[in-house]
Formats: C-alpha cells, structure tokens, sequence
C-alpha cells in the first residue's frame, strides 16, 4: 500500500495531547470524570473533541463507564476513552465519585481548567498543573496520571467512530513501553527542562496511535468498521488510493479498476465494512482535507476548492456548507477567532 491511510486521517483530524494532572489515593476511592464535550471548550481552544486517559504510575485500581465496560488496571496500564464518556477511576470496582466540572476548588468557571478530581473515600489527594505532570506521592497505594487529547470530529472523522467506547493498553508483551511511558511522563514532570510540555504531548499522541494500531490488530475477521476496512484487501486499497489522491476523478467503476473487483463487488464490500459507499466516503473525505487546509495555510478558498478536487469554488462551498454548516469563509473565520481568544 503507498499511502499510509491511517497516518492521514491521523493528519487530518489534526491530533494532538496534552497531560495535566495526577491522582493519588489510598483505601477507598473513586474520582469521577464528567463527559468530554463539558471538558473541551476549557482544555484545549479549537478542538472539537478530547479524548481522556489515565496511565498507571503506581499500584492498581478499576476504570470503567457508568453501566458500560469496566477494566482492572495494573501498574503501567492505560485505559483511554476515545467517545468521551463519563466515566470513573476507582479502588473497587462499581464505586461513583462527584461529577461534575468544579473538580477543582475555585475552577468552576469558563476559562479555568479544571483541573482535580472529585472524590468519595478516606484519602486522596491531587496535584495539576497547565504544563506538568506532578510527582508519584510516595505513600500513596495507587497513583494515576491523567491527560488529554484532542483531535477534530467535524468535517469528517472516520476514527472515532471505528472505536470501542473504552480502550485498555496492558503494560505487557507488546505493550510493554506502555509502562516506560508513565514512569517518563513523571520524570519529565521532575526536571521541568525546556520542551518537556511538547515532549508530554508527542509521547500521548503515540500512545494514542498505538491503542489504535494494537485494537486494530486483535479485530476478529468478520469485523465492521473503517479499521477492519483498512486491513481488507480491496476496501484498504481502495481507501488508499482515495486518500493518496483525493482530487482525482474517481468513480466507483475506476477504482474498481484499480482494486481488482466489479463496480457492484466493491461498492457492497466498501459499504458493508466502511457504512458508507465509496464516492460517499471520496465527498466526505474532500472536505476534511479541505478543512484542514483552511486552518493550516492562507490558501484562498477557490484555490483550496482545486486541491481537493472541485471545479468550482461555488460547488465546493455548496459541498461544505451541507456538510458542515456553515460556508468555507464563515467555518475559517470562526475557528480563527476561537484560536484568538
């Protein structure tokens, strides 16, 4: 395959990590965090999603969703939420702690992060910083560090969606940098040198990929879903050469061509993995490269418009603004007033 498809996406929908707070407790505990979408506006400006994880520094405790999955995590484990759910970190399983935004005293308003943690239990304490990691509490049973990661949902994410609600990464086998990833995030915390915070990030966003890769691996055959089309033989050419090429005139005859299927073969195939048909997925694709084009250079939206494979700049625009709501001009002078503020 020439196009690496799932670093594109990756691209697209412009990931990026941040870590910010630690938690550490004895005896019984719970710390409860509320859904992602209250969490964006105030963690990271002009990201429409933010995934939250935690990685295990020390001991072991349970995570899991309110009447969803649950998980035990030992030392070195990261569990990962990729849809954003509320969700809880506790010592026993089935504990629920205070949701809620003022997770920390004094930062219940817009503009403040909130950075802490709710709790119910004996001892807890908690430390949060913009920029760091805090330190593992030494008497502590167990200490979890929290963090963040953003990435775009609009106009279009094939990724999330292709996600379990919850992701568990074992700190063993092939996991096993996993674990040497927490104890990093904590001595870059200690020394406080010079990029330590976009050291922090890239190490989170490569632990995301690689939760996505290993899910993507232990996928049964008979999976659904854009990951299992991306390991398909013909529907994962077919993507990549779509995404290689977005501009290109394709129809499904062509690409049918390329893939080695009849037209009526690929589009069933594509549809049934993917959701969607083909050329339904080339559209959609086209605007979020186009979107990102828009956030990351100066282009004008004509010139844009050509790059992913319109015409005309009127065609295109009718195109995003069904998509995404708004007019090319309109969507990129929002977000770069949200970037501003």
């Amino acid at each position: 395959m020439s196009q690496d498809t799932l670093s594109d996406v990756l691209r697209g929908v412009r990931l990026r990590g941040a870590v910010f707070f630690s938690v550490s407790g004895s005896s019984d505990w719970a710390a409860e965090a509320p859904p992602a979408r209250d969490l964006a506006p105030m963690l990271m400006r002009g990201v429409d999603h933010v995934i939250e994880y935690h990685a295990v520094a020390k001991g072991s405790c349970w995570a899991g969703i309110p009447g969803g999955p649950s998980a035990h995590l030992l030392a070195g484990d990261v569990v990962m939420f990729p849809h954003g759910d509320a969700h809880v970190v506790s010592s026993s399983p089935g504990m629920r702690g205070d949701a809620g935004l003022g997770w920390f005293p004094g930062m219940d308003s817009i503009g403040q992060l909130p950075l802490g943690v709710a709790y119910n239990g004996s001892s807890v304490t908690h430390s949060a910083s913009p920029e760091w990691v805090p330190h593992v509490e030494a008497d502590a049973e167990v200490t979890i560090v929290c963090g963040f990661l953003g990435c775009d949902l609009q106009p279009f994410n094939p990724l999330i969606d292709a996600l379990p609600r919850m992701l568990h990464l074992r700190a063993n086998g092939e996991g096993a940098w996993i674990a040497q990833f927490t104890q990093q995030a904590v001595a870059e915390s200690h020394a406080r040198r010079p990029g330590g915070e976009a050291m922090l990030a890239r190490m989170s966003e490569m632990m995301f990929v690689d939760a996505v890769r290993r899910y993507a691996d232990s996928l049964p055959s008979q999976s659904a879903g854009w990951l299992a089309g991306l390991r398909d033989r013909f529907v994962g050419r077919a993507l990549a050469l779509m995404h290689e090429q977005p501009a290109q005139d394709w129809t499904i005859d062509e690409l049918g061509k390329q893939v080695g299927l009849s037209r009526s073969a690929l589009h069933d195939r594509f549809a049934h993995l993917v959701g969607i048909p083909p050329i339904q997925y080339l559209a959609q694709w086209r605007m979020q490269a186009a979107a990102r084009l828009l956030l990351e250079t100066r282009a004008t939206v004509a010139a844009i418009a050509l790059d992913v494979g319109y015409e005309s700049e009127a065609a295109f625009a009718r195109a995003f603004k069904r998509l995404v709501g708004k007019p090319p001009g309109e969507w990129r002078r929002d977000h770069d007033a949200a970037d501003a503020a």
